[in-house]
């Protein structure tokens, strides 16, 4: 496991967005998973700002998770990579694989599971994404994994479906096994509001045993955790 902090959340998004741009340039297909959230909104419009013109040809999308929404929902994940990334840089329908939220949450489990087994390369018996980026929710969530549904973190598919414990929203997400089984993971995390969940998982390591972030442990590949200094240090 490794940790970088950066002073902003501009910074951090910044470095990332580097990283991306390194990884398209690899000879063979790379299979990205996607997270929403604040961090990931910043990390589009840089993409899109900055690397507009990029070749980005050799990466296919995924999600980690997706609300049962339909795309073009407000709420919908896929709506704001669309909007902030996939449509300035030109990246074509055929390599953008979404969660259909307007589905039925479970026949949607079960579908895009499926369709991860025949796109992914298979690692261990289960799909191995190249990467998988997280963001943490201030309760300790990691993807739609939130603490009353820890079992997800063992779950026997690769997707599931989850509920938000306060709007009852159903949604779709990865489950641990497949999350940890990808050759790199990667935390984007901004904010002091996350500190004290950091704190407990990174520092004293103490009282995370119902978060579910604290249990994203590769099988084979890498950990990093991108961190600006409010939340590492709580500033």
């Amino acid at each position: 496991m490794k940790k970088i902090i950066f002073k902003t959340p501009d910074a951090l998004a910044s470095a990332f967005a580097n990283q991306l741009v390194k990884l398209s340039s690899d000879k063979q297909v790379i299979h990205v998973a996607l997270s929403g959230g604040s961090t990931p909104k910043l990390l589009f419009e840089i993409l899109a700002n900055k690397y507009k013109n990029h070749d980005w040809s050799r990466l296919r999308f995924y999600w980690g998770d997706e609300r049962c929404v339909g795309p073009d929902d407000s709420e919908s994940n896929y709506l704001m990579a669309k909007t902030l990334f996939f449509d300035p840089a030109n990246i074509p329908s055929e390599h953008i694989f979404r969660i259909l939220g307007e589905n039925n949450p479970k026949q949607e489990a079960q579908r895009y599971g499926n369709l991860l087994y025949e796109l992914l390369p298979l690692v261990n018996e289960m799909p191995c994404f190249d990467l998988i980026y997280l963001g943490m929710g201030g309760d300790g969530h990691t993807a739609s994994i939130f603490p009353h549904e820890m079992e997800l973190m063992e779950h026997r598919e690769v997707c599931a479906v989850a509920t938000h414990p306060i709007s009852g929203q159903k949604r779709v997400t990865l489950t641990g096994p497949v999350i940890n089984n990808a050759r790199s993971i990667v935390f984007l995390i901004t904010g002091k509001a996350k500190y004290p969940r950091i704190k407990s998982i990174l520092k004293d390591q103490r009282d995370f045993e119902n978060l579910p972030a604290a249990y994203i442990k590769p099988t084979h590949g890498h950990l990093t955790w991108y961190l600006d200094d409010a939340a590492y240090e709580g500033t």
